[in-house]
């Protein structure tokens, strides 16, 4: 007595019945000849793509051979029948040299009457079993019972069609509920929501309410972040956000096979919308199962049949067809979403382990270690994702791309290129990588107008905050980074960011209760305290308190280990290495380099920053084995190629008294000089910038070089508490020196004033400095020389 419910294909005033094979416009039937309702038919299932007249053609006629004329012919009948003017081409559109392209949107749409049919059909069934039978009490209840059952769905079917909510818009934001599960069995627990996430991800048209967001409105609602999303409380989340609508989803047991239901339901009244419902024979179908059943609700929801076809991925192809390795990624994904990367790893190496060839999890502990600093980690992590990118859906293979370019091969236009498809196709998504991108390659404008873009898309994201302190401190705009930490802070956002910018600004304003204020907040953090460690080792190693800066900085170095970050362990040493060297501790910087290269050779930014503070001690042929090995192992990273090469070359260059040489090729450096380098504390030191000025110093072009060592003092937002940043105030001193040399006079006599006071304030930056430093004693010899 019961069927499927049947659909049919709507645009405009039209319905296409595909099983009787007809064109109707209100229920009315819409004479068409077999061969172009067969030509309307494939236009409409791939509405909004070009279909190409050869394959067109070979639907239409598949075993035949037909002019070109013919098919023509039926579009010609089409235009017509569908009302188009002469010329009008509303529904049908030629490409030239192509095909056609079906450009209204199309809907799959149950038959509203057909449950009525169906009903109709049981009620004559009874009439006759009624017929048959001797009225009797018992047969009058079954009957009167049998009737108000029918009234009840007859009438709950039209409530449901008369309360059906407007179809969804692309501006429309939906919530994604957790699952019901209803099976006993925990492996479902968290994983089919997360299953259903992908799926509905992958559509271009459908916007759901991101985890950050759904965070930000539970709190609102004085609720824990991971509190569980019933249909209640994802109801109120709709409600407060504004959303349309929400998803639930329920998994139950029948015999040996599982039963999923998905169900969209109005935020604003409580009507349900949609509906689907499917049946997996065994556990390893429920993904598939759930998979289609996805794909039928975005279409129902009012996305083109076009695109959900497109970008539609089988779920277990696009995640993994193991439940336990998708359960072990998703409990990651969550301790993610609670701030709790140190606790998401073990889970996404679960995953791994499970499945090798999880794509996605891969991709998640490269986001992971990324954030906790470990560049090299990430790089592996994002490189294996690459290699396995067949393994993930449409937007996912973008995201894996821009991750790929950026943070592995470090062709920063390739990533950014990636992210702004990724960006047109799906629209809301990546800003913040496309932040960072920018800033790396140090724009700034662009950096800080994407970000102001994820604020207005989402006002409580932390990292749109984050990246606008981080680019008023670039930009020299220390009230727009205090303005921006202040805001977040008034949404009860935090990140150890915004505390390592809170020190920054703290020191360039030369505060320092607000310093030990911050101080205090990184010890008590055992994740974050080693980068609390290194900013104030840096802090004593800008004053010339080398002593103390080293037992920082060790100190930062046993905090890194303590928490799993060897790679940042080994970049305080190698930091420690380019101050020693600076200063003019050679064999004390040899030994650092040495050091961090055996706690993390692999990263490329510790090896970057042994190879220069080698450089810089006069180990030449360490320095160069490692440029070498840098550009064989990173020949299109943006960064080394135009910024660490080239620095590390130059200086190589001024220990054989060759400055025109360094000067040569330190140009490279010059696109990208304010670039955020994505390890260490500060956005950068301006190492390249230095050694410039040392090379114009060197070149004796005093004029030259002190603007070089202008532009590092004028930076002090990115430059941070950097060692360069105190001995640019040397270096200006002794370009000062040599201007006199080259005037007379009255102009030779004030070049010489300036140059005694240039050398005054660095020796007061310095005066209660360690005192065995060679490069102060170097100062001082050459202050009193001058006087």
């Amino acid at each position: 007595m019961s069927k499927e419910t049947k659909h049919f294909y709507e645009f405009g005033p039209f319905r296409i019945d595909p099983d009787k094979r007809l064109l109707l416009r209100d229920n009315r039937s819409v004479p068409l000849q077999p061969k172009a309702f067969e030509t309307l038919l494939v236009l409409v299932e791939h509405s909004e793509t070009v279909v190409l007249k050869d394959d067109l053609m070979k639907s239409v006629w598949p075993d035949t051979f037909v002019e070109e004329s013919n098919l023509a012919q039926n579009i010609f009948v089409l235009r017509k029948t569908l009302g188009d003017a002469a010329g009008e081409h509303r529904y049908i559109v030629t490409v030239p040299g192509r095909g056609y392209r079906f450009t209204e949107r199309v809907r799959l749409v149950p038959d509203e009457d057909d449950i009525v049919v169906q009903s109709r059909s049981i009620t004559r069934v009874l009439i006759d079993e009624q017929s048959e039978e001797k009225s009797s009490p018992h047969t009058a209840w079954r009957w009167a019972g049998l009737v108000g059952a029918l009234i009840a769905v007859l009438g709950g079917t039209w409530y449901w069609w008369s309360h059906r909510g407007p179809k969804l818009t692309g501006k429309d934001t939906i919530v994604l509920a957790d699952f019901s599960n209803h099976t006993g069995d925990p492996v479902f627990d968290d994983t089919l929501r997360t299953a259903l996430s992908v799926a509905l991800a992958q559509s271009p048209f459908l916007n759901v309410l991101s985890d950050h967001k759904v965070g930000a409105v539970l709190r609102m609602m004085t609720r824990a972040p991971d509190t569980t999303l019933t249909a209640d409380v994802a109801l109120e989340v709709g409600q407060r956000a504004g959303s349309k609508a929400y998803i639930a989803g329920s998994i139950s047991r029948l015999g040996n096979q599982y039963v999923l239901s998905l169900e969209a339901v109005n935020c604003q009244n409580g009507d349900t919308v949609v509906q689907e419902q499917v049946t997996a024979a065994t556990k390893e179908k429920v993904l598939d199962a759930l998979g289609d059943a996805a794909a039928r609700l975005r279409s129902k929801l009012g996305e083109s049949l076009a695109t959900v076809q497109k970008f539609d991925a089988p779920l277990a192809k696009v995640t993994t067809p193991s439940l336990e390795a998708l359960k072990a990624y998703s409990l990651s994904w969550k301790f993610l979403y609670l701030q709790d990367p140190v606790a998401a790893l073990p889970y996404s190496q679960r995953a791994i382990d499970l499945d090798p060839g999880f794509a996605m999890a891969y991709e998640q502990m490269g986001i992971t270690y990324f954030g906790l600093n470990e560049v090299e980690r990430a790089s592996e992590a994002f490189t294996k994702a690459f290699q396995l990118r067949d393994r993930a859906s449409e937007w996912e293979k973008l995201e894996i791309d821009a991750d790929y370019y950026g943070y592995a091969t470090g062709e920063l236009d390739r990533a950014v290129q990636a992210l702004q498809v990724e960006i047109e196709i799906y629209h809301t998504r990546q800003y913040n990588m496309l932040v960072d991108l920018y800033s790396r390659l140090g724009q700034y404008e662009k950096s800080s107008e994407a970000a102001r873009t994820m604020i207005q898309l989402d006002p409580n994201n932390t990292f749109g905050y984050v990246n606008l302190a981080s680019h008023g401190l670039a930009l020299q705009r220390p009230d727009q980074a205090q303005q921006a930490i202040e805001q977040a802070h008034a949404r009860k956002l935090d990140d150890y960011l915004l505390h390592e910018y809170l020190y920054t600004l703290a020191f360039i304003r030369m505060d320092s209760a607000r310093m030990a204020e911050q101080q205090r907040w990184f010890a008590v953090q055992p994740v974050y305290e080693n980068y609390g460690l290194a900013l104030a080792a840096d802090t004593e190693a800008y004053a010339g308190h080398l002593n103390k800066a080293g037992e920082l900085a060790r100190r930062a170095v046993i905090s890194a280990m303590r928490a799993d970050n060897k790679e940042d362990a080994a970049i305080y040493e190698a930091n420690g290495a380019l101050e020693e060297a600076a200063y003019g501790n050679a064999s004390k910087a040899k030994q650092l380099a040495a050091e961090a290269l055996g706690l993390a050779r692999a990263g490329r930014g510790v090896e970057a920053e042994a190879a220069l503070a080698f450089a810089m001690s006069g180990e030449t042929a360490q320095a160069e084995s490692l440029v070498q090995d840098l550009n064989k192992r990173f020949p299109r990273d943006t960064q080394i190629q135009s910024l660490w090469l080239p620095g590390i070359r130059a200086q190589l260059e001024l220990n054989k008294k060759n400055p025109p040489a360094a000067l040569s090729i330190l140009q490279a450096a010059l696109p990208v000089e304010f670039a955020n380098i994505p390890f260490g504390n500060n956005t950068s030191c301006l190492y390249h910038t230095y050694l410039r000025g040392e090379a114009y110093l060197a070149a004796r072009q005093g004029a030259a070089a002190a603007a070089e060592f202008q532009k590092i003092i004028d930076h002090s937002g990115i430059v941070w508490n950097c060692w360069t940043g105190a001995l640019a105030h040397l270096g200006m001193a002794r370009a000062n020196a040599l201007q006199p040399k080259t005037l007379r006079g009255a102009d030779a006599d004030a070049a010489n004033v300036r140059a005694l006071a240039t050398y005054k304030e660095f020796l007061t930056l310095w005066k209660d400095a360690d005192p065995g430093i060679p490069i102060l004693k170097q100062a001082k010899t050459e202050y009193e020389k001058l006087q």
